[in-house]
């Protein structure tokens, strides 16, 4: 999927909601732990009932590699039903990767070959060489780390390194990479009053911003600080919508809790 077509469905659903898929098998419904793959089973009645109200996925890794290879492979029918189903859809790899080069190619491989995401989240700490292998997936999405939503961001992320804070110097000098129209980037929702000059650096890139919502980030923020002309945000809510409810009517609930993201969303694109 390109930004082009990314920005086409923005506009198609008045919506730039992404849903965090990160299950946890303790937190979903008891009766799905009878079926043969609850995780696959609860992700396919989430995006379901969600698909119209989103444009983006983004099952975080950690949540599937933690079961192992059940895990794996119910990570691996995500997405191909994703990618079949709703092919309109953006799908992100929320996996935080980054390594050195050959390292890196293989993760890159993993992602955008295999199992054929649009996009995968990488840690730039250890520069160029760790990131570019992703960038040479041309059709595909790096989508960079850069300011998180954590508290522990201010450890490293806002230190003064001579006179520029570091993460505006990851920003600056990853624009130089071989490819670097494919980079976006996460910037978290709790960040909001660093935006502005976020956008002075990259003012055209898609900027993923999670912690809205469960964490604390408000919509309307994020948006008066973050938005283009193009709108170039993707707002991730992950617990706040596939735990809406434990109970039988979880995808209604799910759906229920998208669209009201997505009703906030359509009246700001609306007012501009």
């Amino acid at each position: 999927m390109t930004t082009d077509n990314l920005r086409s469905e923005i506009q198609k659903k008045k919506s730039f909601l992404c849903i965090g898929l990160d299950v946890d098998l303790d937190k979903i419904p008891k009766y799905l732990l009878e079926q043969e793959d609850p995780i696959f089973e609860f992700n396919k009645a989430i995006i379901d009932a969600t698909h119209h109200l989103a444009v983006a996925y983004k099952p975080n890794t950690a949540f599937y590699e933690a079961y192992g290879i059940k895990g794996w492979k119910s990570l691996q029918k995500t997405i191909s039903y994703l990618n079949e189903a709703y092919p309109e859809l953006f799908t992100i790899a929320d996996a935080k990767r980054g390594d050195i080069g050959n390292t890196s190619s293989m993760y890159a491989k993993a992602f955008f070959e295999d199992m054929a995401f649009d996009s995968v989240t990488v840690a730039p700490y250890m520069g160029k060489d760790s990131v570019e292998p992703f960038l040479e997936f041309k059709s595909k999405h790096t989508i960079l780390l850069a300011l998180t939503s954590n508290q522990g961001a201010f450890d490293f992320q806002t230190q003064n390194i001579e006179g520029v804070e570091l993460y505006k110097k990851v920003l600056e000098t990853s624009k130089s990479w071989e490819n670097s129209e494919n980079l976006m980037y996460v910037v978290g929702a709790t960040k909001a009053e660093f935006l502005s000059e976020i956008r002075n650096i990259v003012p055209n890139s898609f900027l993923l911003v999670p912690g809205v919502g469960a964490q604390g980030g408000s919509l309307e923020e994020v948006c008066r600080y973050g938005m283009t002309s193009n709108v170039d945000l993707l707002i991730n809510s992950s617990r706040g919508i596939i735990y809406a409810s434990n109970t039988t009517d979880f995808a209604q609930a799910a759906a229920a809790a998208a669209e009201t993201l997505q009703l906030q969303m359509k009246a700001i694109l609306n007012a501009n």
